[in-house]
């Protein structure tokens, strides 16, 4: 009869489906002004190194060339992944100058899925484009990375546009999302209104403080956003201002996902 118990009690417990662990993500949202720097000499080096310094799990790169004829011909996501020994990603927005215009992800992540998704844009605007990358992490959590690049005109109609081709992509999303990059919309903006239907912004001083531009910035347009707040919480939130590889302040978060 005892050896019957044990072996009814090791089976039950063998059917409670194990939990998954909590993971801590540093994550990065970095406008590398299409590898210029703000005086013009292309250093990829000094944007590898900005990445680099700060370690992060995944970064989000805004202005992104690929091959043009400005960026000396470079695979960008290419360049810097190697730089920095993380997988690149690259999302195409449009063809230009001789190549490709878009946003990309470094992971140091191997990626379960990926998506481009084509935002809305009026026929006169720059087209937009959100890049999606899942991956599982060590703890078996499975996550999405949202990178995208929203418009920079100072009427809102594409930014609110491409807001709510977002909103009807994730409002229906069970996996855990995060939204980051340079949304070109400040927090009380009507865009951002739209996108906290859906994503959550940090409830803390740092998130708010001005992000544009990175010398005396004035405005604060680069985000990182979470959907399902409960399962989140933020550990740091840093805005690093460096004028000298780009025009934006870069910005960092550390965040504790709890399943």
């Amino acid at each position: 009869m005892k050896n019957i118990f044990c072996i009814i009690l090791f089976l039950s417990v063998l059917a409670v489906p194990a939990q998954n662990k909590p993971d801590t993500l540093k994550v990065m949202t970095f406008n590398i002004l299409h590898g210029a720097t703000t005086k013009g000499d292309f250093n990829l080096e000094a944007i590898a190194g900005v990445i680099n310094k700060y370690n992060p799990d995944l970064v989000a790169m805004q202005e992104v060339d690929f091959k043009t004829k400005r960026a000396k011909k470079y695979n960008l996501p290419l360049e810097l992944g190697y730089r920095t020994q993380m997988m690149p990603l690259y999302a195409r927005a449009m063809y230009y100058d001789g190549g490709e215009y878009g946003e990309a992800v470094l992971s140091k992540y191997s990626l379960t899925y990926t998506e481009n998704i084509a935002l809305p844009h009026q026929k006169t605007s720059e087209p937009r484009a959100a890049q999606v990358a899942r991956f599982e992490t060590r703890q078996g959590n499975i996550i999405q990375f949202v990178a995208t690049h929203l418009d920079h005109l100072r009427n809102e109609t594409d930014r609110l546009m491409q807001a709510d081709a977002l909103v009807k992509e994730f409002k229906n999303e069970t996996y855990p999302t995060i939204l980051i990059g340079d949304l070109n919309a400040q927090p009380d903006s009507e865009t951002m209104k739209k996108l906290y239907q859906v994503f959550h912004k940090p409830d803390m001083e740092e998130a708010y403080k001005p992000t544009y531009p990175s010398t005396g910035p004035k405005i604060c347009i680069d985000h990182i956003l979470f959907n399902q707040p409960e399962k989140w919480s933020v550990l740091n939130y840093e805005i690093i201002c460096d004028d000298y590889v780009t025009d934006h302040c870069i910005v960092v978060a550390t965040l504790i996902y709890k399943p």
